[in-house]
């Protein structure tokens, strides 16, 4: 199996804290695995899935991401190798309201030129991920006029375009009824399985976790009693 992401060591401070808020002795992700990563509010989850993705770096350890250290790329470089093979499904979503749901869901592939010429014909898988969701009314539609469950599924389509190695999906249901979670778990899964992706998937839901690989709980995989210099303390 193909390593997707591994962690060593890592340490992760804000300033003007003494003590770290991660410290992940030892993680893995292999290609095609989905794991779920449960964690209540205020656990460190976006931010470890921030350093994960190369937006911050930790000021001790290892993150590499297909065999790459992210600390030995230049933010410049984070940003192309982020766009080339990790899709992510942010909390806020991050779509430009005045674009349309087609134009938001293409855009991301503008910076992502490998990722873009895995596709065949960008716009026609774009539609399929798209009716797959209930959005093909939308297609020109501006995003802001959008209810926040549609939104939140026209993030993840734009996060598996082009089937990323690694999609990061940070609480990507909380917006969802029943049925539209469902028909996205079921896609994302299908998607997942169907490229080989790696899928790290974050929620405080307990009741989507059944439906995963593997189950971690951030509390126990954070050992935050860990220093920056690496030394427990007693």
């Amino acid at each position: 199996m193909r390593e997707v992401l591994k962690i060593r060591g890592l340490s992760f401070c804000w300033p003007k804290q003494r003590k770290p808020i991660l410290a992940i002795e030892d993680f893995e992700l292999q290609a095609g695995e989905r794991c779920f990563l449960q964690g209540p509010s205020g656990s460190g989850k976006s931010t470890l899935l921030n350093l994960i993705a190369g937006v911050m770096l930790p000021q001790q350890g290892e993150i590499e991401v297909l065999g790459t250290s992210l600390k030995q790329l230049s933010h410049a470089q984070r940003d192309r190798f982020r766009a080339e093979h990790l899709g992510f499904i942010f909390q806020m979503f991050n779509l430009l309201p005045y674009l349309s749901v087609l134009d938001n869901v293409l855009l991301a592939l503008n910076f992502a030129p490998e990722r873009r010429a895995k596709l065949g014909g960008v716009v026609k898988e774009a539609e399929r991920l798209l009716e797959q969701l209930a959005l093909t009314p939308y297609l020109n539609q501006a995003a802001h006029t959008l209810s926040i469950g549609q939104q939140q599924r026209v993030a993840a389509v734009r996060a598996l375009l082009g089937a990323p190695a690694l999609l990061i999906a940070d609480e990507p249901t909380s917006a969802l009824d029943s049925d539209n979670r469902q028909a996205f778990l079921d896609l994302l899964l299908t998607e997942a399985a169907k490229y080989d992706i790696a899928l790290l998937f974050v929620s405080h839901d307990h009741s989507l976790a059944n439906a995963f690989d593997r189950h971690v709980n951030l509390a126990q995989l954070n050992q935050t009693t860990i220093d920056l210099q690496g030394l427990r303390r007693k």
